[in-house]
C-alpha cells in the first residue's frame, strides 16, 4: 500500500476558521423556495408555511448564514413586490430563469425563516435593473428601527423589530453576459461604490461584498477583480468568488482533483486584492466570500418556461460528488486566513444536499454528509498541512498529490480534526501523521465517505451513502496512522491536551 505523511504542529497556524464559511444559499430558483423551505400545504408545515423537516435538516447540517434571494434572480428582482398582504402581491415573470414568481415569500418571510433555522441572513441587492435608491430603501426597510417610511411600513406589515441584516452582497455575477443588465468592471465598480456609500448612510455597521468573477475561466478574471476593487476598496469588506465543478467527458481523475482549481482561484484573488491594497495605499485587508460553490450538472429545459417552481437543477449526487465536495471544503479550511465567508449553492432541491418531495419526505443527499462533518468538526484554528507522498496523474491538472489534507485544532477543547481526501480512483492510501508537537494525543474515531462511484441516496434508499466508521487510528511513537479507502473523504478525530 502506498504511503503519505505530514506533520501537525499548533505553531503552524493559518488562522481561525470563521463560522460563516459554513454558509448556504437560497435563491428563488426551481423548488428551492416553493416546495423547498416553504410549502404551506405540506403535512409537516408550521403556521408560517415552512417545512419543519427542512428546518430540522438545516439545523442538523450546521449552516450559519444563508444568502438570499439570488443569484441571477436578484438582478431583475423588485423586493417591494414581496412585502405586505400576500393577496395583493403581484406575480412577475422572472427573466433570469424564465419562470413565474408568485412573491409569496419575500424579505419578511425569509427573515422569519432564518430566525427559526438559527442562521444569519446574507442579503443581495439588485444592481442589474435597479440601483442606489432601491438598495438603500431595502436596508432602511430591514434595519432602521422606526420613524421612517420604510421602517414604519415594515412594522405595519407585522415586523415591528428590525431584521438587523448585516451582511449584504452588492449584486450578483455582474461580469457575466447572461446576467440581466450585465455591466463592465468600470460601470459596476462605480455603481457598487455609490450603492455601498448610500447603504452605509442608512446603517454604518454593514458588511459589504463586491462581485468578483463568476468563475476562473472568465476571460476577464483577475482584471475584473482589480478594476472593481480600485473603485470599491475603501467601501467594501469582501470580494466574492464562484465555482462549480463536474466531471468532463468521464474524466473522474481530474474531477477528484477539483480542489486544485479552487486553491488556485483563491490564491489568485488574494494576490489581486493585495495588489489593489498596495495601489490605493490602504491599511485594510479585503477578505474573500466564496458565496457560490458546489458540484453542478444539469441545465433547465424549455418545457419549464413561465411555470411556478419547476423542478430545475435537481442534481442527484453520487459518491464521487460527495468526495469532491469534501475536498472543496478542505480548500476553504486551509485558506481560513482569507476565506472568511462561504455559501454552498444551494440548500434544498436546487443543486442541494437536501431534497424534498412535494407533500412527502425530505432526505439527505450524498453531499450532505461531508458538509455536516466538516461544519461540525472544522472549528478552531486551521493548521498548515504539507503532505508528502504519491501522486496521481490527471488530464486537466497534471500530476497532483494523491492525498489532499487539512486540519483544525480547537484551542478551547483540544479537539483535533484531520480532513483527508484520497484522490485515487483505485488505490488505498496509508497516512502517517507526526503529532509529537501536540500533548497527550488520543485517537477518537475515523469516519469515511466512500463506496461505489455512482451510488446515490434516494427517497427509497436514504442511507446508501452515509459516513462509515473505520478502524480507530493507531498511535505509536508519536505518530498517528490510518488508512484511506480509494476515492474517499474522511474526518479523523483526535483528542489533545489543551
Amino acid at each position: 500500500m502506498k504511503q503519505a505523511k505530514f506533520t501537525l504542529d499548533p505553531a503552524f497556524r493559518i488562522g481561525a476558521v470563521d463560522p460563516r464559511v459554513r454558509g448556504s444559499f437560497v435563491e428563488h430558483l426551481g423548488r428551492c423556495v416553493y416546495g423547498g423551505i416553504y410549502e404551506p400545504d405540506h403535512p409537516d408545515a408550521d403556521s408560517d408555511g415552512f417545512r419543519k423537516d427542512v428546518l430540522d435538516l438545516t439545523r442538523e447540517l450546521g449552516v450559519t448564514t444563508v444568502r438570499y434571494p439570488g443569484g441571477n434572480f436578484v438582478s431583475g428582482y423588485q423586493w417591494e413586490d414581496a412585502i405586505g398582504p400576500r393577496s395583493e402581491r403581484p406575480r412577475r415573470l422572472d427573466l433570469a430563469w424564465k419562470t413565474l414568481e408568485t412573491n409569496e415569500v419575500g424579505v419578511d418571510e425569509f427573515a422569519a425563516w432564518c430566525r427559526k433555522a438559527g442562521v444569519a441572513p446574507m442579503m443581495a441587492v439588485n444592481l442589474g435593473t435597479r440601483g442606489v435608491q432601491e438598495a438603500a430603501a431595502l436596508v432602511e426597510y430591514c434595519n432602521h428601527p422606526a420613524g421612517s417610511y420604510w421602517s414604519d411600513l415594515r412594522a405595519k406589515y407585522g415586523a415591528k423589530e428590525p431584521h438587523d441584516i448585516k451582511i449584504w452582497c452588492l449584486g450578483n455575477e455582474m461580469d457575466g453576459p447572461w446576467q440581466i443588465a450585465h455591466k463592465s468592471a468600470r460601470d459596476y465598480g462605480i455603481l457598487a461604490n455609490q450603492t455601498a456609500k448610500a447603504m452605509r448612510l442608512v446603517d454604518p455597521d454593514l458588511e459589504l461584498v463586491a462581485c468578483g468573477s463568476s468563475h476562473r475561466r472568465m476571460a476577464t478574471f483577475g482584471a475584473w477583480e482589480a478594476e472593481v476593487l480600485e473603485h470599491t476598496y475603501n467601501v467594501v469588506d469582501y470580494i466574492s468568488l464562484h465555482s462549480y465543478y463536474k466531471p468532463k467527458d468521464g474524466d473522474f481523475a481530474s474531477f477528484l482533483a477539483s480542489g486544485v482549481e479552487m486553491d488556485a482561484m483563491i490564491d489568485e484573488v488574494v494576490a489581486t486584492a493585495d495588489y489593489v491594497k498596495a495601489k490605493v495605499r490602504s491599511k485594510k485587508t479585503i477578505n474573500l466570500s466564496y458565496d457560490e460553490w458546489n458540484v453542478w450538472y444539469h441545465e433547465p429545459g424549455d418545457e419549464s418556461e413561465w411555470a411556478v417552481a419547476p423542478a430545475l437543477f435537481q442534481d442527484q449526487y453520487t459518491l464521487a460528488d460527495a468526495v469532491v465536495v469534501g475536498s472543496l471544503l478542505n480548500s476553504l479550511i486551509r485558506h481560513a486566513d482569507r476565506v472568511t465567508m462561504a455559501c454552498f449553492a444551494q440548500l434544498v432541491n436546487v443543486i442541494a444536499p437536501i431534497t424534498t418531495v412535494n407533500g412527502g419526505p425530505a432526505y439527505r443527499q450524498s453531499t450532505f454528509h461531508p458538509m455536516r462533518l466538516a461544519f461540525q468538526y472544522g472549528v478552531g484554528d486551521a493548521l498548515r498541512v504539507e503532505p508528502t507522498g504519491p501522486e496521481v496523474e490527471t488530464p486537466e491538472y497534471g500530476s497532483v498529490p494523491q492525498l489532499d489534507a487539512t486540519a483544525t485544532l480547537d484551542p478551547e477543547t483540544g479537539d483535533l480534526a484531520v480532513f483527508a481526501t484520497n484522490r485515487s480512483l483505485t488505490e488505498p492510501l496509508q497516512v502517517d501523521v507526526d503529532v509529537r508537537a501536540l500533548k497527550d494525543v488520543r485517537p477518537v474515531e475515523h469516519l469515511s465517505v466512500h463506496g461505489e462511484r455512482d451510488a446515490v441516496n434516494t427517497v427509497d434508499d436514504q442511507e446508501r451513502i452515509v459516513p462509515r466508521a473505520q478502524d480507530v487510528p493507531v498511535l505509536e511513537d508519536g505518530r498517528v496512522r490510518f488508512e484511506l479507502p480509494p476515492m474517499s473523504w474522511s474526518v479523523v478525530r483526535l483528542a489533545t491536551a489543551r
